[in-house]
């Protein structure tokens, strides 16, 4: 199938989801489901494989993430239930002020970002949004926004990462020198996404029925305190517990040897799942048993929080699925083939190939990787500092665009209750913006050096 053809696929595709979505209210899993199957018959992968194409790309993804979700939601549920995302929320804002409470958690984002993972990143935050959205009384959309923004910058700049690190082995740029430079231009990146929120925010927008419902004051029958609302201490320790574990599992990984008891006792509970697994032992004991709540109680409110989240997983899946059977189709491939013979100058060719194949298949990871390879060859007499540059521009071209084929403008868009048409309105621009500022300060880089 020629290339024109399959851009086309891949564009039409688009435009039904949001047709479907939009304009014929049909719920996202499904939508998205019906378009998977429509492309992968109109692209011509064979009938026999496109089933299991389509559970390949949704199971992998709910495999990444399904276990993270359940235990956020059931963390961020005590947390909720006791008061105590409220409580710090109080005591940031009595010593702060709203506005420098923004700024202040947008910063402590960025920190949270460098050494875990963007979705894992998101969802142990998410209580402290909601927190701080009821004690200020505006929308989540307001403390959410910057935040996930710069948590995915650092996600697709920074060595800590998959994409960057391999993209750095693939391209064989000097690991330090990316770590410093990503670091330079995330940070001028991340104040640019906060500045490009906070206008975002000056708009009202209206929010899901799931996300009104858990914003509201009102705590769950039965579940009342007895003995006070947690401190703020207690609250910042349960939510620093799980980032905590992550980065020393990471550190034991690197540094201690491969037959290290200590290794491979902290590799273990350094992995996401188990560390939120333990935060949530430790959330159910400080703030539920030893305040007087029952055990049924404490089933109860962690069992409530499942169904809300089964709409993020089914949804996130059926995204990962979408993007699989694109690039089964060989979308992604015949648009970087495409702009490959175009011959650009090297640092904007990997910003524009990793943007375009972003924007075709949704994975970030993807997109890198993929332009690291076709760029290979190009760049291998390039100089150190030149690779470096490569490597950055490559990076932030897969934080643009993330849309309806990417599984985190679903978990971003559905925890902060924005619909289809307002997340694209927001954070498919605030990415776009965020990547293109990024660019620009590599490129700029670039002619200095």
């Amino acid at each position: 199938m020629s290339t024109a053809m399959l851009l086309a696929i891949a564009t039409a595709s688009v435009v039904v989801l949001l047709l479907l979505v939009i304009k014929a209210k049909v719920h996202p899993f499904v939508a998205l489901l019906i378009v998977s199957l429509l492309v992968a018959i109109a692209t011509g992968i064979p009938s026999e494989k496109i089933m299991e194409i389509i559970m390949s790309g949704m199971g992998g993804l709910l495999g990444h993430i399904a276990i993270i979700i359940v235990l956020g939601a059931m963390l961020g549920a005590i947390i909720e239930a006791s008061g105590g995302a409220e409580s710090l929320a109080q005591r940031f804002s009595r010593t702060l002020g709203i506005r420098r409470t923004v700024a202040a958690l947008t910063m402590a984002a960025f920190i949270l970002g460098i050494p875990v993972f963007f979705e894992v990143g998101f969802i142990i935050v998410i209580p402290l949004i909601y927190g701080f959205s009821k004690v200020a009384r505006v929308s989540p959309i307001k403390f959410g926004l910057p935040m996930a923004g710069v948590m995915l910058t650092v996600h697709v700049a920074l060595p800590t990462h998959p994409g960057p690190a391999a993209a750095a082995g693939i391209l064989h740029t000097d690991m330090g020198w990316l770590m410093l430079l990503g670091l330079v231009i995330s940070i001028p990146v991340g104040i640019v996404g906060y500045l490009v929120a906070k206008a975002m925010n000056r708009q009202r927008f209206q929010l899901s029925v799931e996300v009104l419902e858990s914003l509201q004051m009102a705590k769950p029958e039965g579940l009342e305190k007895k003995s006070g609302t947690p401190g703020a201490l207690m609250i910042s320790g349960l939510i620093v517990v799980p980032i905590a574990l992550i980065v020393l599992g990471t550190l034991a990984h690197s540094l201690l040897a491969e037959e290290s008891l200590l290794r491979k006792v902290m590799t273990v509970i350094g992995t996401p799942p188990i560390a939120l697994l333990i935060a949530l032992a430790l959330a159910a004991w400080l703030l539920g048993l030893r305040r007087g709540w029952s055990k049924d109680k404490l089933e109860d409110l962690t069992g409530r929080a499942i169904p809300g989240s089964a709409s993020v997983i089914l949804v996130a899946g059926a995204g990962g699925a979408f993007g699989k059977v694109l690039v089964e189709s060989g979308v992604g491939k015949a648009l970087a083939l495409t702009l490959e013979t175009l011959h650009l100058p090297l640092v904007p060719a990997a910003f524009i190939l990793s943007l375009a194949l972003r924007a075709s298949q949704g994975s970030a990871t993807v997109a890198i990787l993929t332009t690291s390879g076709l760029l290979t060859s190009a760049v291998g007499g390039a100089n150190e500092m030149d690779r470096v540059l490569v490597t950055l521009a490559a990076c932030f071209g897969g934080l643009g665009l993330s849309h309806v084929n990417d599984a985190g403008f679903w978990v971003v868009t559905r925890y902060l209750g924005l619909s289809v048409v307002d997340g694209l309105k927001t954070w498919t621009v605030l990415t776009t913006i965020m990547g293109l500022s990024g660019f620009a300060l590599t490129w700029l880089v670039w002619a200095l050096v």
